[in-house]
């Protein structure tokens, strides 16, 4: 299909883009390629002019963009991480998402400035730009992301997708039961034929931003201190559990809370992708005690080996009403009876948190254990982390370089002509 310029939305002649928005980060890539050309954490930090040190202004910078505040004042934005683990006065990190939906327009439009500036680096009008969304995603939110990407950037042609779907597809799948245990919270999705069954699908808060609070009260109970990765100048070797022996950085005046927690937390996130493992059934801490031990070196140099701490740290991601089985089954019962067996029998798991040692199998077990005793169970999944993390934009990347798929496109002449009502029509 070719759009009202000439120009061919799909094949090798032009690339259509995917971009996959989540809580944790987005990604954005070129359609047919296998992994996303950039993972940028979902956060974007705000210095105002007169926070920032004349010797800094001077430098043109890749990662940062300015604007001007309706006070008059210049706000400057960092994005990715390059620019955002950065100690700076006076930059306060702020996330553009919200409930698993985009809530800072303003702050999703600078994220988009820099993925097609420095990510994509081609104009934005000489891509289709395919988008996941949340199955919850309201209408207003949807439409004025229509808005935008038509009306500011110019894009020859938009899609949007439901992201529970993308990710049946990345698996091979166009009926599934989706599992999708993402950063804020862990969802399940009804698939059927490619279409997303909206009334069905459930959720709760509990995700991968649950598990490092969890390791942060874990660590403090065990009286062990987290010492931020960017305070440390040098730290000498020492013997395991002995106090660590450091020099700290001289930072700058007037570091903000909300940065030194977003890069605490990060640090959180790291321990629980180093150390937390799931157990097979629910944990005891004898059968825990006799795994593998698990060593972990603090920034300050402080290093130990955990044990059934691991174990016991990942017991919150399958909490009796909050965890994936429990969400899982609540789905499928929500569905006609005549459904319930091919969802049983092709259940998806992916997300950051899917990637997690030993998840995918407590889930098997304990879905085996609560599904109904007619319908085979059958569970699906990528075999390496990465591709369970981007489930949803491998999806998108396969579905974009379909060839029946280039006629689904809304062109940017069908919305001159239908306006955002075209949503509705072709994007279910």
């Amino acid at each position: 299909m070719s759009g009202p310029n000439g120009m061919l939305y799909g094949g090798d002649e032009i690339g259509a883009l995917v971009f996959d928005p989540g809580h944790h980060s987005l990604r954005v890539g070129y359609a047919q390629e296998d992994t996303p050309k950039a993972d940028i954490p979902a956060v974007v930090g705000v210095v105002s002019a007169t926070h920032i040190p004349d010797a800094e202004e001077k430098v043109p910078d890749g990662n940062v963009t300015q604007t001007g505040s309706k006070a008059g004042g210049e706000l400057r934005h960092y994005i990715d991480i390059t620019e955002l683990h950065v100690p700076r006065a006076g930059m306060e990190v702020h996330t553009y998402m919200k409930d698993g939906q985009v809530d800072n327009w303003d702050l999703f439009e600078k994220m988009l400035d820099y993925c097609y500036a420095k990510v994509i680096r081609s104009p934005s009008e000489h891509h289709p730009a395919l988008f996941t969304e949340a199955v919850w995603t309201t209408r207003p939110a949807r439409e004025k992301l229509a808005e935008l990407l038509f009306e500011k950037y110019q894009a020859p042609a938009f899609f949007l997708v439901k992201s529970a779907v993308l990710a049946a597809f990345a698996n091979g799948k166009s009926t599934a039961l989706v599992v999708d245990a993402g950063a804020s919270q862990t969802s399940a999705v009804p698939v059927i034929d490619g279409y997303a069954l909206v009334n069905a699908a459930v959720r709760s808060p509990v995700g991968g931003d649950h598990l490092a609070a969890q390791a942060k009260h874990m660590l403090n109970n065990m009286h062990i201190q987290m010492l931020p990765l960017y305070s440390i100048q040098s730290k000498e070797v020492i013997r395991e559990r002995e106090r660590g022996r450091y020099t700290l950085k001289t930072l700058p005046a007037g570091l903000t809370h909300s940065w030194q927690q977003y890069m605490l937390k990060r640090q959180y996130e790291d321990f629980c992708h180093c150390v937390a493992q799931v157990s097979e059934s629910q944990y005891e801490e004898r059968a825990a005690a006799s795994a593998p031990f698990s060593h972990y070196e603090f920034p300050g140099g402080y290093h130990q080996d955990f044990g059934p701490e691991r174990f016991k740290l990942t017991e919150c991601l399958f909490e009796q009403t909050l965890g994936a089985p429990h969400l899982a089954c609540a789905a499928a019962a929500a569905c006609d009876a005549d459904a319930r067996p091919a969802l049983w029998g092709s259940v998806v798991a992916c997300g950051g948190v899917a990637s997690a040692p030993g998840w995918l199998e407590r889930l098997g077990k304990e879905l085996a254990a609560r599904a109904p005793s007619s319908h085979r169970l059958k569970s699906h999944a990528a075999p390496n982390s990465t591709e369970r993390r981007f489930a949803a934009w491998i999806g998108g990347s396969i579905l974009a370089s379909i060839g029946s798929f280039q006629q689904m496109w809304i062109s940017s002449q069908e919305y001159d002509e239908g306006g955002k009502g075209q949503l509705e029509r072709k994007c279910p």
